[in-house]
Protein backbone atom coordinates (compact mmCIF):
# COMPACT_ATOMS: atom_id res chain seq x y z
CA UNK A 1 0.00 0.00 0.00
CA UNK A 2 1.26 3.48 -0.86
CA UNK A 3 2.27 5.37 2.33
CA UNK A 4 -0.07 8.17 3.30
CA UNK A 5 2.36 11.09 2.99
CA UNK A 6 1.18 14.68 3.47
CA UNK A 7 0.12 16.19 0.16
CA UNK A 8 3.18 18.39 -0.27
CA UNK A 9 5.63 15.48 0.14
CA UNK A 10 7.15 13.69 -2.85
CA UNK A 11 6.63 10.03 -1.99
CA UNK A 12 9.14 8.91 -4.62
CA UNK A 13 11.91 10.83 -2.84
CA UNK A 14 11.47 8.89 0.39
CA UNK A 15 13.29 7.70 2.37
CA UNK A 16 15.17 10.98 2.52
CA UNK A 17 18.81 11.33 1.55
CA UNK A 18 20.10 12.63 4.89
CA UNK A 19 22.51 10.63 7.05
CA UNK A 20 21.08 8.15 9.60
CA UNK A 21 20.12 9.99 12.77
CA UNK A 22 20.17 13.43 11.14
CA UNK A 23 17.56 15.89 12.37
CA UNK A 24 16.67 17.31 8.96
CA UNK A 25 13.97 14.69 8.42
CA UNK A 26 12.19 15.81 11.59
CA UNK A 27 12.39 19.46 10.53
CA UNK A 28 11.11 18.82 7.03
CA UNK A 29 8.32 16.51 8.15
CA UNK A 30 6.94 19.16 10.48
CA UNK A 31 7.34 21.87 7.87
CA UNK A 32 5.38 19.70 5.44
CA UNK A 33 2.61 19.15 7.96
CA UNK A 34 2.29 22.90 8.50
CA UNK A 35 2.25 23.58 4.75
CA UNK A 36 -0.60 21.08 4.39
CA UNK A 37 -2.56 22.44 7.35
CA UNK A 38 -2.32 25.99 6.00
CA UNK A 39 -3.11 24.88 2.44
CA UNK A 40 -0.24 26.87 0.93
CA UNK A 41 1.46 24.20 -1.19
CA UNK A 42 0.45 25.70 -4.53
CA UNK A 43 1.59 29.15 -3.51
CA UNK A 44 4.96 28.39 -1.89
CA UNK A 45 8.59 28.14 -3.00
CA UNK A 46 11.53 26.57 -1.17
CA UNK A 47 15.11 27.83 -1.42
CA UNK A 48 18.09 25.82 -0.19
CA UNK A 49 21.74 26.66 0.33
CA UNK A 50 24.90 24.66 -0.35
CA UNK A 51 25.30 22.23 2.53
CA UNK A 52 23.31 19.37 4.01
CA UNK A 53 20.07 21.28 3.39
CA UNK A 54 20.49 20.97 -0.39
CA UNK A 55 19.41 17.33 0.01
CA UNK A 56 15.90 18.72 0.50
CA UNK A 57 15.73 19.80 -3.15
CA UNK A 58 13.20 17.07 -4.01
CA UNK A 59 11.69 16.47 -0.57
CA UNK A 60 8.53 18.50 -1.31
CA UNK A 61 6.30 18.84 -4.33
CA UNK A 62 7.15 22.55 -4.46
CA UNK A 63 9.14 24.77 -6.82
CA UNK A 64 12.66 24.64 -5.38
CA UNK A 65 15.77 26.73 -6.01
CA UNK A 66 19.30 25.98 -4.84
CA UNK A 67 21.58 28.99 -4.47
CA UNK A 68 25.29 29.63 -4.08
CA UNK A 69 26.59 29.21 -0.55
CA UNK A 70 25.37 31.99 1.73
CA UNK A 71 23.16 33.61 -0.93
CA UNK A 72 19.88 31.89 -0.13
CA UNK A 73 18.38 34.72 1.92
CA UNK A 74 19.28 37.34 -0.70
CA UNK A 75 17.73 35.20 -3.44
CA UNK A 76 14.62 34.66 -1.33
CA UNK A 77 14.21 38.40 -0.90
CA UNK A 78 14.33 38.73 -4.68
CA UNK A 79 11.68 36.01 -5.09
CA UNK A 80 9.41 37.80 -2.64
CA UNK A 81 9.88 41.19 -4.30
CA UNK A 82 9.11 39.67 -7.71
CA UNK A 83 5.99 37.88 -6.45
CA UNK A 84 4.77 39.26 -3.09
CA UNK A 85 1.89 36.76 -2.98
CA UNK A 86 4.25 33.77 -2.75
CA UNK A 87 5.13 32.09 0.54
CA UNK A 88 8.93 32.09 0.39
CA UNK A 89 10.74 29.52 2.54
CA UNK A 90 14.51 29.41 3.13
CA UNK A 91 16.26 26.32 4.47
CA UNK A 92 19.87 27.09 5.40
CA UNK A 93 22.62 25.87 7.71
CA UNK A 94 24.51 27.61 10.48
CA UNK A 95 27.56 28.05 8.23
CA UNK A 96 25.68 29.57 5.31
CA UNK A 97 23.50 31.69 7.58
CA UNK A 98 25.90 32.84 10.28
CA UNK A 99 29.21 32.96 8.38
CA UNK A 100 29.32 33.73 4.65
CA UNK A 101 25.65 34.73 4.52
CA UNK A 102 25.32 36.68 7.75
CA UNK A 103 25.15 40.08 6.06
CA UNK A 104 22.16 38.96 3.98
CA UNK A 105 20.40 37.59 7.06
CA UNK A 106 20.94 40.75 9.08
CA UNK A 107 19.69 43.09 6.37
CA UNK A 108 16.63 40.97 5.57
CA UNK A 109 15.75 41.26 9.26
CA UNK A 110 16.49 45.02 9.30
CA UNK A 111 14.22 45.53 6.29
CA UNK A 112 11.55 43.23 7.75
CA UNK A 113 11.41 41.32 4.46
CA UNK A 114 8.36 39.02 4.63
CA UNK A 115 10.14 35.69 4.17
CA UNK A 116 10.51 32.68 6.45
CA UNK A 117 14.03 31.45 7.26
CA UNK A 118 14.68 28.07 8.88
CA UNK A 119 18.30 27.83 9.98
CA UNK A 120 19.59 24.44 11.14
CA UNK A 121 22.20 24.58 13.90
CA UNK A 122 24.18 21.34 14.32
CA UNK A 123 27.34 23.19 15.49
CA UNK A 124 29.47 22.16 12.50
CA UNK A 125 29.84 22.22 8.72
CA UNK A 126 28.13 18.87 8.20
CA UNK A 127 28.38 18.21 4.48
CA UNK A 128 32.08 19.01 4.16
CA UNK A 129 33.22 16.75 6.98
CA UNK A 130 32.39 18.31 10.33
CA UNK A 131 34.63 21.38 10.55
CA UNK A 132 33.97 24.00 13.23
CA UNK A 133 31.25 26.57 12.48
CA UNK A 134 30.19 29.87 14.09
CA UNK A 135 27.93 27.83 16.40
CA UNK A 136 30.59 25.35 17.57
CA UNK A 137 30.77 25.32 21.37
CA UNK A 138 33.91 26.36 23.21
CA UNK A 139 36.06 23.27 23.68
CA UNK A 140 34.10 21.22 21.14
CA UNK A 141 36.16 18.76 19.12
CA UNK A 142 35.60 18.93 15.36
CA UNK A 143 37.64 17.84 12.35
CA UNK A 144 39.29 21.28 12.24
CA UNK A 145 39.57 21.72 16.04
CA UNK A 146 40.90 18.29 17.09
CA UNK A 147 42.02 19.62 20.48
CA UNK A 148 38.79 21.50 21.10
CA UNK A 149 37.67 24.90 19.85
CA UNK A 150 39.66 27.70 21.50
CA UNK A 151 37.55 30.89 21.66
CA UNK A 152 40.73 32.99 21.89
CA UNK A 153 41.62 31.79 18.40
CA UNK A 154 38.26 31.14 16.75
CA UNK A 155 35.94 33.48 18.64
CA UNK A 156 32.96 32.93 20.91
CA UNK A 157 30.01 30.76 20.01
CA UNK A 158 27.49 32.68 17.89
CA UNK A 159 23.85 33.07 18.94
CA UNK A 160 21.83 34.18 15.94
CA UNK A 161 18.30 34.61 17.34
CA UNK A 162 19.62 36.74 20.19
CA UNK A 163 21.33 39.04 17.68
CA UNK A 164 18.33 39.28 15.37
CA UNK A 165 16.06 40.05 18.31
CA UNK A 166 17.90 43.33 18.84
CA UNK A 167 17.27 44.57 15.29
CA UNK A 168 13.95 42.93 14.32
CA UNK A 169 10.79 44.94 13.78
CA UNK A 170 8.06 44.73 16.41
CA UNK A 171 5.86 42.33 14.43
CA UNK A 172 8.71 40.08 13.24
CA UNK A 173 9.00 36.56 14.63
CA UNK A 174 12.24 35.13 16.06
CA UNK A 175 12.41 31.71 17.73
CA UNK A 176 14.66 28.75 18.50
CA UNK A 177 13.42 25.16 18.53
CA UNK A 178 14.95 21.69 18.60
CA UNK A 179 14.55 18.40 16.77
CA UNK A 180 14.20 16.77 20.20
CA UNK A 181 10.90 18.64 20.67
CA UNK A 182 9.02 18.33 17.35
CA UNK A 183 5.70 19.46 18.81
CA UNK A 184 7.13 22.80 19.86
CA UNK A 185 9.02 23.06 16.57
CA UNK A 186 5.83 22.55 14.56
CA UNK A 187 4.12 25.29 16.55
CA UNK A 188 6.98 27.69 15.81
CA UNK A 189 6.89 26.85 12.10
CA UNK A 190 3.17 27.54 12.03
CA UNK A 191 3.62 30.94 13.66
CA UNK A 192 6.54 31.78 11.36
CA UNK A 193 4.50 31.16 8.21
CA UNK A 194 1.55 33.11 9.61
CA UNK A 195 3.93 35.99 10.37
CA UNK A 196 5.11 36.02 6.76
CA UNK A 197 1.51 36.09 5.53
CA UNK A 198 0.98 39.18 7.66
CA UNK A 199 3.85 40.89 5.85
CA UNK A 200 6.67 40.41 8.33
CA UNK A 201 10.07 38.72 8.67
CA UNK A 202 10.21 35.36 10.44
CA UNK A 203 13.22 33.31 11.54
CA UNK A 204 13.57 29.99 13.34
CA UNK A 205 16.85 28.44 14.42
CA UNK A 206 16.53 24.67 14.90
CA UNK A 207 19.01 22.68 16.99
CA UNK A 208 19.58 19.46 15.08
CA UNK A 209 21.13 16.03 15.62
CA UNK A 210 24.35 15.29 13.69
CA UNK A 211 25.65 11.93 14.99
CA UNK A 212 27.89 11.31 11.97
CA UNK A 213 30.03 14.39 12.57
CA UNK A 214 29.59 14.43 16.32
CA UNK A 215 30.84 10.82 16.22
CA UNK A 216 28.20 9.79 18.75
CA UNK A 217 26.00 6.74 19.25
CA UNK A 218 22.28 7.09 20.01
CA UNK A 219 22.70 7.71 23.74
CA UNK A 220 25.61 10.10 23.26
CA UNK A 221 23.68 12.00 20.58
CA UNK A 222 20.82 12.69 22.99
CA UNK A 223 23.30 13.76 25.67
CA UNK A 224 24.98 16.09 23.18
CA UNK A 225 21.61 17.59 22.26
CA UNK A 226 20.90 18.32 25.94
CA UNK A 227 24.23 20.15 26.09
CA UNK A 228 23.24 22.26 23.09
CA UNK A 229 19.79 23.00 24.50
CA UNK A 230 21.40 24.22 27.73
CA UNK A 231 23.65 26.60 25.80
CA UNK A 232 21.10 27.65 23.17
CA UNK A 233 17.78 28.19 25.05
CA UNK A 234 14.63 27.23 23.17
CA UNK A 235 11.74 29.64 22.95
CA UNK A 236 10.13 32.53 21.11
CA UNK A 237 12.41 35.53 21.39
CA UNK A 238 10.17 38.06 19.66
Amino acid sequence: MEPNFPKCFKSESKPHKFCPGCGYGIILKNLGLVIDEQGIQKNSVLLTDIGCNLLAWDFFDLPTCQTHHGRTVATAVGFKMADPQKNVLCLIGDGGGYAIGLQNLIHACLRNNPITIILVNNTNYGMTGGQFAPTTLDGQITDSTPFGKDPKIFGKTFKGPELLKTIAWEKAYIARGSTSNPGMLKSYLKTALETQKQGNFSFIEVLSFCPLNWKTDAKETLEKMKELENYFPQGELK
